[in-house]
């Protein structure tokens, strides 16, 4: 449910949406579509968000695409801490009990484009 909320706020915001249960579905996706930014959730089905992080980072064409965690996981408990977070590229950490959807988006377009 508020995963649709997400998805119909984002598309609304003008952006092309691509919704992942899973992170081999997260790195399938993007080898399809390859994403202008990703927004991830630490906490996924099979495996964690970090090893997700891993193994976009290990492809050479991904490694500039800024990436937004937004997680029920606070930053302070995220494995590594800050130096983690600058490994991975991390472009912005949001705990999700503290940050509204619209400081979401207007994060997401401070990193992106959106099309005319």
């Amino acid at each position: 449910m508020l995963g649709q909320t997400y998805h119909a706020a984002l598309r609304g915001a003008g952006h092309h949406v691509q919704t992942c249960a899973t992170a081999q579905a997260a790195i399938l996706a993007a080898d399809n579509i390859f994403p202008d930014i990703v927004v991830l959730e630490l906490q996924l089905v099979s495996h964690s968000g970090v090893e997700f992080l891993y193994e976009f980072r290990s492809y050479a064409d991904w490694q500039a695409v800024p990436v937004i965690i937004h997680s029920n996981v606070p930053v302070t408990q995220f494995v590594g801490g800050k130096s983690t977070l600058e490994q991975f590229g991390v472009a912005d950490y949001f705990y999700k009990p503290t940050t509204s959807l619209r400081t979401l988006i207007g994060a997401i377009a401070q990193h992106t484009t959106v099309p005319a």
